[in-house]
This record gives C-alpha cells, sequence and structure tokens, in this order.
C-alpha cells in the first residue's frame, strides 16, 4: 500500500492537483509492474472519492487504465460501501445482533448497515483529509477548531441516520467494524506497535475510551511530533486526528462501546467480486 493523496486540495478546488496524479500513476507503474511478474490474469482497479468529487477526473481515470492495462471503474459512494462490507464480513466470528461497518477514508467515510439481507449504505463527506483540510489548521490544531470539526462530523452523522434510519437503532449490542487507514493507525498505536503487525491489528478491539485518549494525546501535538511515533505510517500524521474525530464522533452518535477493526476491506470486496 502507497500513500499517494491523490485527494489534496480536492475539497477545496474540486480539480485533481497535477503532482498528485502524477504521483499516483507512479505508483500504479509499479503495481502493473508488480502484476506482471505474478502474472496476474484478472484485474478489477478502481477510483473513490476523490475523483468522485473532482470536476476533471476523468483525465485521470483514462491515464490510469492506459498505464495499468485495465478499465479505471469510479465507484459510487454506495458501491464503494457495499464491497467494504463484504470484504470486511466474510471473515467475521459469528455475531448475534446487528453489524455495522464505518470505512474512513481520505475524502468520504463510509456508513453501512445490513437490516434484512439487504446492504444499506451512505458516503458522508467526512473522510480524514477532508476534515483536516476543513477545519483543523493549526498544528497542532486549536480546541475551537477540534470542536467545529466534531460539529460538522456530528451534522453529516445525523444526516446518516436520515437517510438509513436502522443506523439511528444502533447500540451496544452493535458490533462495529472500523476500515481504512486511520482505524489500523488507531490499533497500531494503541497496541504499541514498532512495524505493521497485520495478525495482531485485524481484529483487534480499540474501546471508544482509547480512542477518545488518542484523540486528546494526538490533537496536542504537532505533525512533527507525530512524526516520531514508528506507529504511524509516513503520510498518516498530519491526517490522523481528522479520521480519529470521525472514529469518536461515531461510536458516540451510535452508543458504541468499541470498534473491531479489520484489515479485510474495500480491497478484499473486490478480489471477491472478481472470483464469483
Amino acid at each position: 500500500m502507497r500513500i499517494t493523496r491523490l485527494g489534496e486540495g480536492v475539497d477545496t478546488s474540486r480539480h485533481l492537483r497535477d503532482d498528485a496524479i502524477e504521483r499516483t500513476i507512479a505508483s500504479l507503474r509499479g503495481y502493473r509492474s508488480i502484476m506482471d511478474g505474478a502474472q496476474v490474469a484478472r484485474a478489477r482497479m478502481v477510483a473513490t472519492s476523490a475523483v468522485r468529487d473532482a470536476t476533471d477526473g476523468d483525465r485521470f481515470l483514462s491515464s490510469a487504465a492506459e498505464v495499468v492495462g485495465v478499465e479505471a471503474e469510479l465507484l459510487s459512494g454506495e458501491e464503494e460501501g457495499r464491497l467494504s462490507y463484504e470484504g470486511a464480513t466474510a471473515d467475521l466470528p459469528p455475531h448475534q445482533g446487528t453489524v455495522a461497518v464505518i470505512d474512513i477514508g481520505g475524502g468520504s467515510t463510509e456508513l453501512v448497515v445490513k437490516p434484512d439481507q439487504e446492504i444499506r449504505s451512505i458516503s458522508l463527506d467526512i473522510g480524514c483529509v477532508r476534515v483536516t483540510e476543513r477545519f483543523l489548521a493549526g498544528d497542532p490544531p486549536l480546541p475551537e477548531e477540534i470542536s467545529r470539526a466534531r460539529g460538522a462530523i456530528r451534522t453529516e452523522l445525523d444526516r446518516a441516520v436520515d437517510v438509513i434510519p436502522e443506523l439511528g437503532v444502533l447500540g451496544p449490542d452493535t458490533l462495529l467494524v472500523g476500515l481504512a487507514g486511520t482505524v489500523s493507525t488507531l490499533a497500531s498505536l494503541e497496541l504499541d506497535l514498532d512495524r505493521y503487525d497485520r495478525a495482531r491489528i485485524h481484529h483487534a478491539l480499540l474501546t471508544r475510551d482509547a480512542v477518545e485518549r488518542w484523540c486528546e494525546i494526538l490533537g496536542k501535538e504537532s505533525v512533527a511530533e507525530r512524526a516520531r511515533r514508528v506507529a504511524l505510517p509516513e503520510g498518516r500524521q498530519d491526517v490522523i486526528v481528522g479520521g480519529a474525530l470521525v472514529l469518536s464522533e461515531a461510536m458516540r452518535r451510535f452508543d458504541l462501546p468499541a470498534c473491531l477493526v479489520s484489515e479485510a476491506d474495500l480491497l478484499d470486496g473486490l478480489v471477491m467480486s472478481i472470483r464469483a
């Protein structure tokens, strides 16, 4: 996995930056080389929030398809949520109650539930990069900046309940499954890992108290101070607070005491779709 920050500045400009496209295309060339070495026969390549929100996303999609030799699909927020849910829940231990998935990306966060065997998904404009760029200008962010960010996140979560009423009945018996870099990084910090360890992170449990504690700790540190934490990967230090606030507010809003961390996510859902 490589963090290329394709969505940098998209929230303000609604355009993809040339340097962000170049970084991402360079990464895709590397992936194509790996695919050739592994003799990959079938693949899916998808774009999500950054390209959805950019008015010039087509130029990136065409370049990506040319480099990789695979159609570049633009997923809707709902389709992204469905694939993430399918990937994240495929290997879950048995659970009698409701399972809810939260996928905190850079530009968006997907909330997904499956009442009555029908997957219901909503994409919210509160990803870790978007929250950071909109609200957390300070280094470290000012208390009033964090307060405004939390308020905006709560507004989006309320909108989610309006669209998917089943979210409004979540509670302590719900199994919340958290996906993507923010959640994995918080788990790495809580486990005090000195290197990435999928076996320890996958299905680790993050309590709400732990999430709140890391919001407090990281929110008072500068980007440079966070960079000294070995559990924080390169490219995550400046946006981890924004993502942590999203998880914190979701757990508060839905009265969820813990979050099960999943390293299986959208990518696994894509693999499952190819195998089907």
